[in-house]
């Protein structure tokens, strides 16, 4: 394994969360002054590669064991002060990884990976800290929706005024990756959402892990993110996210929110062939979170794989049934 800690600055710490966080090299880079507050964190990830965020000025890079140096990850080292020679190395260790493990030959018959452009984040965001004052009012949030404030990446901007202010940003990430974001806002301003996100995006593929038989389908991002499911952003699937999601090569069930939009999702799941649940819920609950929040996470999702159905004449039912109580 490539052991990129060894390229990262000796004065650095660990967070209880997985981040390694140093003084960022990218600021100077890109215009910005020099990081003396530890702004750079770099986080090991389950392909045996890494993701590097910046706090201070938003720039990110990736790498995955098996994949090329990305252009961005070529920076990065540089700035780390890693010479030419060790980098090319480690793109041909890298590489040599990939062939070892036969990849190249099943990817000749495999339905093409979909990638994703790698994203910037927005600039001066802080990782959310349970123990600083001044998160309190965004972890009180996320708690009283009932998502674990450390169990995801979340990041705030506490300092900020106007349209950046009172904001959670939860990262779009896949395999790794940054691939985009959303801003939720927690007052009451209009929209309550601004998000960077790209076509056939699907969240919560890092979410899964690889002894699940089952992902959940839902709309919103606060869905998936109280049960970690797969969030498709929109009540509709398009041909893209679909791919990602049979990538997976899990059971699929499709958990529409209980309204009249939400039914367009079942039309799509239908036709995709997957398993669609709507559990008749306590009045009220329209969606995944609101359920986590009325009944908690465990009972929720025993609700909905109760109520999974794959016969798509009994879906039809179910879906008149909840139509006429709406």
């Amino acid at each position: 394994m490539i052991d990129m800690i060894s390229f990262l600055p000796s004065k650095r710490k660990h967070t209880s969360s997985g981040w390694i966080s140093f003084n960022a090299p990218c600021c100077v880079h890109r215009g910005d002054s020099q990081d003396k507050r530890q702004r750079g964190g770099l986080k090991p990830n389950a392909e045996n590669g890494w993701s590097y965020h910046c706090f201070n000025c938003g720039y990110t890079a990736s790498f995955i064991l098996g994949r090329n140096l990305s252009f961005k990850a070529r920076n990065l080292l540089e700035w780390l002060g890693v010479d030419q020679q060790s980098i090319e190395q480690i793109n041909i260790e890298s590489l040599r990884h990939r062939t070892m493990n036969g990849l190249i030959e099943n990817q000749k018959t495999q339905i093409k990976a979909v990638e994703f452009e790698e994203r910037d984040l927005p600039a001066d965001l802080e990782l959310i800290d349970i123990n600083n004052p001044q998160h309190l009012p965004y972890i009180e949030y996320l708690e009283n929706r009932c998502i674990d404030s450390v169990g995801y990446p979340y990041m705030v901007s506490p300092n900020a005024e106007g349209r950046s202010s009172k904001r959670i940003v939860i990262p779009f990430t896949h395999k790794g990756l940054m691939a985009g974001n959303t801003s939720r806002f927690i007052d009451n301003r209009q929209p309550k959402f601004i998000s960077d996100t790209q076509q056939g995006y699907v969240f919560g593929v890092d979410l899964q892990k690889d002894n699940w038989e089952h992902a959940i389908v839902v709309e919103g991002v606060f869905d998936a993110l109280a049960i970690n499911g797969l969030a498709v952003l929109h009540n509709d699937i398009n041909a893209t996210q679909a791919q990602v999601i049979k990538s997976l090569n899990k059971n699929i069930t499709v958990v529409p929110d209980q309204d009249q939009a939400g039914m367009a999702l079942v039309n799509k799941a239908i036709e995709l062939g997957w398993a669609v649940s709507i559990p008749e819920w306590p009045n009220g609950i329209k969606d995944v979170n609101d359920a986590v929040i009325c009944m908690g996470k465990v009972a929720t999702l025993l609700t909905i794989l109760n109520a999974r159905e794959t016969n798509k004449y009994k879906i039809e039912i179910k879906r008149k049934q909840l139509v006429k109580r709406l």
